[in-house]
């Protein structure tokens, strides 16, 4: 997916690293130039010079063409600013905000941010979780955010449609907990085979989700 982070601090530089260790696509609204500097020759990442909160800096990040715009400045206010300007004025379909302050998470929500998180949240795999492709969906946030409940879709075109699930490769926190065909109600053992348009209940930790996505040929971004 492509994601414009707004805010080039050590939050958003540690962000753009775990997405861009994903295969994700970046690009970083920065206000301070040697911080900008800084960033683009250490990410190889387009950088854009200029205040978040501006439509004329986020046309120019091109921020309708991204699947998540987050906000992680250091200022509550801009971020939720930022995000709204992301949604109403270029049509983002999902929205992350940062709240400094834990008090604020309920408001930034309530005025429109999809997903807010706090600062000891771990944002990347947060942000993986959050933005729902046609094949994933997330239905619960488990164990503070560590683990999650998910429905995958397998497409028409599934990678290993036709196979037992104990031939086709599952990362090792990845529970496959039932499978809706039609329907008929599956308990999976390993010898269930796989079909298109399988709903799968799984449950997954940690880094597991991306990497179950990735091993099945999910991934379209």
């Amino acid at each position: 997916m492509k994601v414009c982070i707004a805010g080039g601090g050590r939050v958003g530089r540690y962000l753009a690293q775990s997405l861009l260790a994903n295969h994700h696509e970046i690009v970083i609204i920065e206000p301070v130039e040697s911080q900008c500097r800084m960033l683009a020759d250490m990410l190889d990442i387009p950088v854009i010079c200029g205040d978040s909160v501006s439509v004329d800096t986020l046309r120019t990040a091109d921020v309708s063409s991204c699947d998540a715009f987050v906000a992680v400045t250091g200022s509550d206010e801009d971020n939720l600013v930022a995000c709204q300007i992301a949604k109403r004025e270029f049509g983002v379909d999902r929205t992350v905000a940062r709240a400094s302050n834990p008090k604020n998470r309920e408001l930034l929500h309530t005025l429109g941010v999809d997903t807010v998180v706090c600062g000891t949240d771990n944002l990347s795999h947060i942000l993986e979780r959050e933005i729902e492709t046609d094949t994933i969906r997330q239905l619960l946030s488990l164990g503070g955010g560590t683990a999650s409940l998910n429905e995958i879709l397998l497409p028409e075109n599934f990678l290993y449609a036709g196979k037992a699930i104990m031939d086709i490769p599952i990362p090792g926190d990845t529970i496959l907990i039932s499978i809706t065909r039609d329907t008929e109600f599956i308990i999976p053992h390993g010898s269930t085979i796989l079909m298109p348009w399988d709903h799968i209940l799984c449950l997954t930790r940690d880094d597991s989700l991306h990497e179950l996505t990735e091993a099945w040929g999910l991934s379209d971004k």
